[in-house]
């Protein structure tokens, strides 16, 4: 075959593959919105095949709730029906806050096995695998949040706020949880491992956790640890969960722990995101 036949071939083969690609109508190009859904659809499916994560959503709040309500409450209230009431609303925040750390889990497991490499090859918004992931935690906040109100409900907790309280309680403790997670999203791009991810998150959150009015009152603290826990984001987080639920709330209440809460989007969001660009560039 000559190059002259050669050439003439290979231009009747491309007109008839562009002849055939064009036949159809093109597919409309996925916008950010879409992206974002999809991949908040793909981490809800997760629960779908692997239910075992189920487990310790549920699980965890509840173990806490009863330990500390039946083992410390009478010692830190002089009664387990008092503690319950003060205690309550602290471990819904611990709840929501020990789900954050999934974000970073799996969101580094998803890196290091390739997943986000094959995402990086199509063409759509990079940024909605981050966004989708942290929308579909959303599941597991309203999971915990919900079996351990249900629980506390049969124990004998009763919030004077009534169920509008509960669910005000719940939507902040929603945002607080979203809004923490893209710190351990930021902290999943650039861990060398999961397990970094969930040890390292572990040494942060436990401190944090326990030097804040969660469990006790912050009058039965040394002076300086008072200014820690006055100055702790889930301190806010849990002084607005009780006065919602219980129907004492104010403005500053609600409107301080909102005000963590953008503070912490502001910064982790546009940090997760350039840190999450710059491992795609290399």
């Amino acid at each position: 075959m000559t190059t002259a036949q050669h050439t003439t071939r290979t231009t009747t083969v491309d007109g008839r593959l562009r002849t055939v690609l064009s036949a159809g109508e093109r597919p409309p190009r996925v916008t950010a919105v879409s992206a974002t859904l999809t991949h908040l659809w793909r981490a809800m499916m997760a629960f779908k095949h692997f239910p075992v994560q189920l487990i310790d959503i549920v699980l965890m709040p509840l173990i806490f709730l009863l330990m500390f309500t039946y083992l410390f409450g009478g010692a830190f209230a002089d009664s387990t029906e008092e503690y319950l009431q003060f205690y309550l609303p602290g471990v819904m925040v611990q709840a929501v806050v020990m789900m954050t750390v999934y974000t970073g889990t799996s969101l580094n497991t998803d890196i290091h096995k390739g997943v986000f490499d094959r995402f990086r090859t199509l063409p759509f918004w990079q940024p909605a695998t981050l966004a989708g992931s942290l929308l579909g935690d959303v599941l597991r906040y309203v999971v915990a949040l919900t079996t351990t109100v249900l629980l506390g409900l049969l124990l004998g907790f009763r919030p004077d706020g009534g169920a509008l309280g509960v669910v005000l309680a719940m939507l902040v403790l929603i945002v607080f949880g979203f809004s923490v997670s893209w710190i351990f999203a930021a902290l999943g791009v650039v861990a060398s491992e999961p397990e970094r991810v969930s040890g390292t998150s572990m040494i942060v959150l436990y401190p944090l956790l326990f030097m804040s009015n969660i469990f006790v009152m912050p009058e039965t603290m040394p002076g300086w640890m008072q200014g820690v826990v006055d100055a702790n984001p889930m301190s806010h987080a849990a002084t607005a969960s009780r006065a919602l639920m219980h129907g004492s709330a104010d403005f500053w209440d609600v409107g301080l722990v909102l005000c963590v809460c953008v503070g912490l989007v502001a910064v982790f969001g546009p940090l997760t995101m350039r840190l999450y660009r710059t491992k795609n560039a290399r």
